[in-house]
C-alpha cells in the first residue's frame, strides 16, 4: 500500500478556500446573533457536522482519494487534520482582524453584558458557525486543485 505524500500546497489550497468562504460570515451580524443564542451543546453539535463535511467532502465525494492511502500522524490523515485547521483557524483570524467580536458583541450590543468571557465564549461559538462554511470551501479547493 503506497502512501500519498502531502505537501504543504495541499494546505495553501486548503487555505485559498477556506479564507474565501469565511470571509463573508465573520461579518455577518446574523452569525454573532446566532452564536450568542448558542448553548454548548449546539455548538458541540456543529463541530461533529464541520467534521463530517469535511470528511465526507475529502473521502466520499472524491473518488479518487483514498482514506487508507493517505500519510498519517496518530492514524489521523494529515490532510484531514490540515483541513481542519484551516476550518476553524481561517474564520478566528478573520474574526481577530476585522474586529468583529469587539464589533458585533461589545459596541453592537449583542451581548447583554459584554465580559471577556462572556464575548470569548460567544467568539467560540460563532467560529464553528462560520467553520460550517470555511470547510465547505477548504475542501472544494483542496480537491479541485
Amino acid at each position: 500500500m503506497v502512501r500519498r505524500r502531502y505537501r504543504v500546497a495541499d494546505t495553501a489550497q486548503q487555505l485559498v478556500g477556506g479564507f474565501l468562504l469565511a470571509g463573508p460570515f465573520v461579518v455577518t451580524e446574523e452569525v454573532w446573533v446566532l452564536a450568542e443564542n448558542m448553548s454548548w451543546y449546539h455548538a458541540v453539535l456543529v463541530v461533529g457536522i464541520v467534521f463530517a463535511i469535511g470528511y465526507g467532502a475529502l473521502y466520499k465525494a472524491d473518488a479518487g482519494r483514498d482514506v487508507d492511502t493517505e500519510a498519517e500522524v496518530a492514524g489521523i490523515p494529515i490532510r484531514f487534520v490540515s483541513l481542519m485547521g484551516v476550518a476553524f483557524g481561517s474564520v478566528a483570524i478573520l474574526a481577530v482582524a476585522l474586529t468583529a467580536p469587539d464589533t458585533f458583541l461589545i459596541n453592537g450590543g449583542i451581548l447583554p453584558d459584554p465580559t471577556p468571557m462572556a464575548v470569548f465564549l460567544t467568539t467560540l461559538k460563532a467560529i464553528t458557525v462560520g467553520a460550517i462554511f470555511s470547510v465547505v470551501g477548504a475542501a472544494t479547493a483542496d480537491s479541485v486543485f
